[in-house]
C-alpha cells in the first residue's frame, strides 16, 4: 500500500511526541526491537492490558523504523467524530465491526503483504493483566497471509494513570515465530487455534521472563 511521505512523517513525529511522553516523562522501557524485520509482511502480536497501547506501542516499532505504518483495527466506536475518525485514520487504524468484519479481514489480509500490522489475539482488554486466550481468527489470519510474526509483551501499562509521571512500564518484542510445522496441516479450525495458542505461549514466556506472567 503506498503511503504519502507528508502522511508518514505525520506519523514518525506524533510517535515520537508520544515517545517523549511515555520514555522520558515516564519509564517505558523497549526490548528486542531489533527481532522486528525492517521490511515485508510483519504481525506486531500482543498482548492486551490497557487502552495506552495503541499509542504507545506504534511509538516502540516506529522509533527503530522510521517513516514507516503500523496499522491496527480497532473498535469502530473510535470513529464516531469527524476529528476522532480523522486522527485515528492519520496514525493507520481502521475500524472493525464486533463479530465477525468480513471487510476488516480482508483489509488486515492485503497489509499484511508487505506491511506492519499489530493485533491484540486475545481480542479483549485484560486490565488485570492476566494472560487470556487467543482467538483463532487471529491463527487463520496467520495461516493464509504467513507473515512474519513477531510475539510481544506488554507489562505495565494498565496501571498508568494520564496525565503522569514516572510510571513504569515495558515492552518486549520477542523472536520471529516459525509455523512450519503447521503451515503443513489443513486449514480448518483445528489447525488455527494450534497456530494462535503457539503465539500465545510465546508472549506467555516473554512476560515469565520478566516476572511479569499472571495466570488466570
Amino acid at each position: 500500500m503506498k503511503v504519502s511521505f507528508l502522511r508518514r512523517f505525520w506519523v514518525t513525529f506524533s510517535c515520537h511526541v508520544v515517545g517523549f511522553y511515555a520514555s522520558s516523562i515516564n519509564n517505558f522501557h523497549i526490548k528486542g526491537s531489533d527481532n522486528i524485520p525492517p521490511s515485508g509482511g510483519v504481525l506486531i502480536a500482543s498482548n492486551h492490558i490497557s487502552a495506552y497501547e495503541t499509542i504507545f506501542l506504534p511509538w516502540a516499532v516506529i522509533r527503530r523504523h522510521a517513516l514507516q505504518m503500523l496499522w491496527a483495527p480497532a473498535k469502530e466506536e473510535l470513529f464516531t467524530s469527524i476529528f476522532q475518525r480523522w486522527l485515528y485514520s492519520s496514525w493507520g487504524a481502521f475500524p472493525v465491526k464486533r463479530g465477525r468484519d468480513v471487510r476488516a479481514g480482508k483489509t488486515i489480509n492485503d497489509l499484511l503483504r508487505d506491511q506492519k500490522v499489530m493485533l491484540y489475539p486475545e481480542g479483549t482488554r485484560h486490565k488485570d493483566g492476566v494472560l487470556g486466550k487467543g482467538n483463532r481468527g487471529v491463527g487463520k489470519i496467520i495461516y493464509d497471509t504467513r507473515p512474519v510474526v513477531i510475539p510481544t509483551a506488554l507489562i505495565g501499562l494498565n496501571h498508568w494513570k494520564f496525565p503522569g509521571i514516572g510510571q513504569k512500564a515495558a515492552v518486549v518484542f520477542g523472536q520471529p515465530l516459525d509455523f512450519s510445522d503447521l503451515y503443513l496441516l489443513q486449514d480448518c479450525k483445528e489447525t488455527h487455534q494450534l497456530i494462535v495458542d503457539r503465539v500465545m505461549a510465546a508472549i506467555a514466556e516473554l512476560l515469565k521472563a520478566e516476572g511479569a506472567y499472571i495466570e488466570g
